[in-house]
């Protein structure tokens, strides 16, 4: 699945290869290397493929100090559905996007630059 809002783009893709390829499509297509994220339901793939991309993970300033603190106590699947979330997409998106990440798949989304 493939989406487009006024916020952000986000592309299911099965594999982190298919996550690189797509983020260096990204890049090439005009989105700024800081405002492309990966996503993975394991936290040390999301990581690997975030250095081998040059994407970014979603972090404090993408989801403010309070989320960030509240995702010390939630479940993983909580977590990356309010990393979703804070990207602009709406729970029911981050609800789908999440169950594809339990199947194994990796979330590339790229925000549009607001300058």
């Amino acid at each position: 699945m493939e989406t487009t809002n006024k916020q952000a783009y986000a592309k299911i893709v099965e594999n982190g290869t298919l996550a690189v390829q797509e983020i260096q499509n990204l890049a090439t297509s005009g989105y700024a290397a800081d405002h492309i994220y990966v996503i993975a339901h394991d936290s040390d793939k999301t990581e690997r493929i975030a250095q081998a991309s040059e994407a970014k993970e979603i972090g404090i300033k993408e989801e403010g100090v309070f989320d960030s603190i509240a995702n010390l106590f939630r479940s993983r699947g909580d977590e990356l559905r309010a990393k979703i979330v804070s990207l602009g997409f709406t729970e029911a998106e981050a609800d789908f996007y999440e169950k594809q990440l339990d199947m194994g798949k990796v979330l590339v989304i790229a925000k549009k630059d607001h300058a």
